[in-house]
Order: C-alpha cells, then structure tokens, then sequence
C-alpha cells in the first residue's frame, strides 16, 4: 500500500495491517513471556496488535512520539464479538468487542462490561480476526458460565 492510501486510511480512522515479524521487532519488549503476535494494525502513530493473549493498543502521543501510553485487554475477558463488513461507497469494515474489565470475572454482585471498537479499510478481509476473536468469546462465555 502507497504512502498516500496508508495516510487516507489512517485520516478516516481506518487501520493498517502490518507484518507480525515488523511488530515482534518494534515491539517485543512489551510482550509477556510465550506471547506471539496473531496480527496487527497501525493507525498513523498508533498501533494495535492482537496476540494468543491479549489485545494490545500502543498509544503514540507528543510530537516525537517517544511518550507511549499501552494498554491490555485480555482475551480471558472476551465476551461477545461483532463485526460490520464494508458496502458501497466510502462504507468501512469493523469489529467491535465486548469485554469485562472488572478485576474478578465471577464476581457475585456483578460484573462490569466495556466495549471497543476497530475499524478497517474496505479492501481488508475482517473474517479471519472475527473468527479468531468469536471463537475467545464462546469459549470464555462457555468458562463463565459452567
């Protein structure tokens, strides 16, 4: 993908994919102990990598982009997924996720529940990662809820 497209995509909040060797090297160092990278995406400075453990976003700030703020969503505390393919015209792909970000997962007053959402350009086939991210939420929900 040219320059121009990748600065298009990254205007309109669309995610890049990026290569899981280019990822590991930039960003390994923020990797737990037997992680690997499943995929990942860059939105001009910003990244978001999906892993076999969790989903990690890089949140580039300043001018230099040396300040850094990264946070984690387990995949444990997948709980729904959803996805929305591209249409006609300037229409995007998405992926939107639901999660427990409460400390204890079967806590007896209840849990509480935050979602996120990742958009993709339309060329971007959203099956494989809908599948990948479905297939952590049927199990999680199967784990919760025995």
């Amino acid at each position: 993908m040219g320059i121009m497209n990748k600065m298009v995509n990254g205007l309109s909040g669309n995610l890049n994919e990026v290569s899981p060797e280019s990822l590991q090297q930039e960003y390994g160092a923020y990797f737990m102990e037997g992680e690997t990278v499943y995929t990942g995406f860059q939105l001009i400075r910003d990244v978001v990598i999906f892993t076999n453990k969790r989903i990690v976003t890089f949140d580039k700030q300043g001018t230099t982009g040396k300040k850094m703020r990264v946070s984690s969503i387990y995949l444990s505390a997948v709980i729904h997924v959803s996805a929305e393919t591209a249409g006609f015209g300037m229409d995007d792909s998405q992926v939107d996720i639901e999660y427990i970000d409460s400390p204890y997962y079967k806590a007896s007053g209840g849990v509480s529940v935050a979602k996120r959402t990742f958009e993709f350009p339309k060329k971007y086939n959203i099956q494989p990662l809908y599948q990948y991210l479905q297939q952590i939420a049927y199990n999680n929900h199967e784990s919760l809820n025995q």
